[in-house]
C-alpha cells in the first residue's frame, strides 16, 4: 500500500503552492504496520514543519521588503541561513538583509526582519515544553524524553535545556516588581468601600533543604508555600530566601493572581521560624498568624519518645512525665496558654530533680527546654485549635509537608541527588511552582500573544 501526503499552502498574494511531504510504503498484514510508527510521524512532522515555517517566513520578509514611509521596495543586501528550533525539528530557513531606504536616515544601514521576528532562535512551545518537563524531572529526562517522541534534534542536550530553562526564570524575576517592607496600600475607610470578597484565603509557609555545590556547606534552607483561596485555583510559592530580595512582593503576586483584595481575610500558618514568619509579616491587614498544630505535636511526640525509654529504669517518673505531657498536649489544643506554659514549667523542674540512670535524659531535658522556649516566642500565634477544627477551619499546615515534598522532594532531593547552587535551586523553584499550580504556559501566553492555551489547539473541518 502506498501513501503519499501533500500540503497546499495559500500564500497572502492567493497562490497556492503544492508540495509533497511524506511518501510512505505500508503493509496490514499484522498490528506493528497499521497507522504511523514513531519514525514516520517524526518524518513527516519535520517536512511539515519545513514546509509551513519556510512559507511564513518568506511572507514576513516579503512584507518587510517595501519601505512603510514611501512604499519603496528595498535593495537586498545579502541572504544567509539561520537555524529555528521548534517542537518538530531544527529548520533551515532563509533570511534576507535589506538596506534601510534613503526617505528617512537611521543609525545602522542594513536590517534583517527575521532578527526581529525571531530574536533567539527557538519557538515559544519549545521553550515552554523544554521549561515544563525539565522543572519536573532532570535536565537529561527531558532531553530523552522530547527526542524519543518527538522529531528533536539529536544536538539538543542537557546544558541546553538547562540554559533556556534559566532564561525563563530570569525573564519572570526582570518582570517582578520591586519588593516593599509594608503591601497595605489603603487605609481602613477605603478597604470599606470596596466590593465584597470571594472568601476567605489559607497560606502555608513551610521550609525544606537541597544539597549545596559550594564549599563548606552542605545544604542550604528553601521557602516553599501554597496559597488556597476559596473559589479559586491553588498556587504554589517557591524560593531560596537567602538569596531571593523580593519574597514578599512574590507572595502578594500569588494572592493578586488569586483575586485577593485588601478587605479580604488571609490566614498564614507557618511553623513558628523567624524566616517564615517575615516573609506574611505586613503582607495583608485583614490577616491572623497561625502556628501550625503539626509542628507542636510533632516535638510533643518527640519528647514522649524519651519518656517510653525512660520507663524502663523508672517507670513511675515516666508515668509522671507522661501526664505532663498529656496536659501540655491539651492546653494548647484548647487555647488555655497559661495553663499549659505552666505544665511545661512543672515539666522542666520535675525532669532537673530526677536522679535517674537513663541514657537519654539529657536529650528529653535538652527537648524540653526547646520547647519552652518555642511555645513561649509563637504564643502570640497559638489559638483556640479545638474551636477552630469544630468550626471546620484549619489548624494544620499538613497540606504544606506535601507541598515541601512535591515542589523539593523529588525534584531536588530524592532520587535526583543533585547538588545546587542557591541561584540555580530558586530560578527552578519558580518554573517548577508554575509547572504544578499550571500556569507556566499562561506566562508564555503573556510574552507571545499568539500562541494558545494548552489543549486547544483545533483545526478547521
Amino acid at each position: 500500500m502506498d501513501i503519499s501526503v501533500k500540503i497546499a499552502i495559500t500564500a497572502p498574494d492567493g497562490v497556492v503552492h503544492e508540495h509533497e511531504i511524506a511518501a510512505f510504503e505500508k503493509g496490514y498484514e499484522s498490528a506493528a504496520e497499521i497507522g504511523l510508527s514513531i519514525g514516520d510521524s517524526k518524518a513527516l512532522l519535520f517536512n511539515l514543519q519545513q514546509e509551513i515555517v519556510a512559507a511564513q517566513t518568506a511572507a514576513f520578509c516579503a512584507d518587510h521588503s517595501i519601505c512603510p514611509c514611501c512604499a519603496g521596495r528595498l535593495r537586498r543586501k545579502g541572504n544567509k541561513s539561520v537555524q529555528y528550533r521548534t517542537v518538530f525539528g531544527d529548520i533551515t530557513i532563509d533570511s534576507p538583509r535589506f538596506y534601510h531606504c534613503g526617505c528617512h536616515a537611521g543609525s545602522a544601514q542594513t536590517f534583517s526582519p527575521l532578527t526581529v521576528l525571531l530574536p533567539h532562535h527557538v519557538a515559544p512551545e519549545m521553550l515552554w515544553l523544554e521549561t515544563k518537563w525539565a522543572s519536573l524531572v532532570s535536565y537529561g529526562v527531558t532531553v530523552d524524553l522530547l527526542k524519543d517522541v518527538l522529531p528533536i534534534d539529536q544536538r539538543l542536550n542537557a546544558e541546553t535545556v538547562r540554559r533556556h530553562l534559566g532564561r525563563v526564570a530570569s525573564r519572570m524575576e526582570t518582570e517582578l516588581a520591586d519588593e516593599r517592607y509594608s503591601f497595605v496600600a489603603t487605609n481602613a475607610y477605603e478597604r470599606e468601600q470596596l466590593s465584597n470578597p470571594e472568601g476567605p484565603i489559607t497560606v502555608g509557609i513551610d521550609g525544606g533543604y537541597v544539597r549545596s555545590r559550594e564549599k563548606g556547606q552542605s545544604h542550604f534552607e528553601v521557602m516553599v508555600g501554597k496559597s488556597i483561596p476559596t473559589d479559586r485555583p491553588d498556587r504554589y510559592l517557591g524560593l531560596v530566601q537567602s538569596h531571593d530580595e523580593k519574597p514578599k512582593r512574590r507572595l502578594k503576586e500569588i494572592l493578586k493572581d488569586q483575586g485577593w483584595q485588601e478587605n479580604q481575610h488571609v490566614t498564614f500558618m507557618t511553623d513558628g521560624g523567624d524566616t517564615v514568619i517575615k516573609i506574611a509579616q505586613d503582607m495583608a491587614p485583614a490577616s491572623e498568624h497561625l502556628l501550625d498544630w503539626f509542628h507542636i505535636t510533632m516535638r510533643i511526640t518527640v519528647m514522649h519518645q524519651y519518656v517510653k525509654g525512660l520507663a524502663h529504669p523508672d517507670p513511675e517518673e515516666a508515668e509522671e512525665m507522661a501526664r505532663y505531657l498529656r496536659q501540655i498536649k491539651g492546653y494548647l489544643w484548647n487555647g488555655n496558654l497559661h495553663d499549659g506554659q505552666v505544665a511545661i514549667d512543672d515539666l522542666i523542674m520535675d525532669l532537673d530533680e530526677i536522679e535517674t540512670e537513663y541514657a537519654s535524659i539529657k536529650a528529653l531535658r535538652k527537648a524540653a527546654r526547646e520547647f519552652q522556649t518555642y511555645i513561649a516566642n509563637n504564643a502570640w500565634m497559638i489559638p483556640n485549635y479545638a474551636e477552630r477544627r469544630r468550626y471546620g477551619e484549619r489548624v494544620s499546615t499538613g497540606f504544606v509537608e506535601s507541598t515541601v515534598n512535591t515542589v523539593v522532594g523529588k525534584r531536588f532531593c530524592k532520587r535526583q541527588q543533585m547538588r545546587w547552587s542557591k541561584t540555580g535551586a530558586h530560578l527552578m523553584l519558580q518554573t517548577r511552582t508554575r509547572t504544578l499550580d499550571g500556569t507556566l504556559r499562561t506566562k508564555f501566553q503573556q510574552w507571545y500573544p499568539g500562541m494558545k492555551p494548552d489543549g486547544d489547539q483545533k483545526m478547521a473541518a
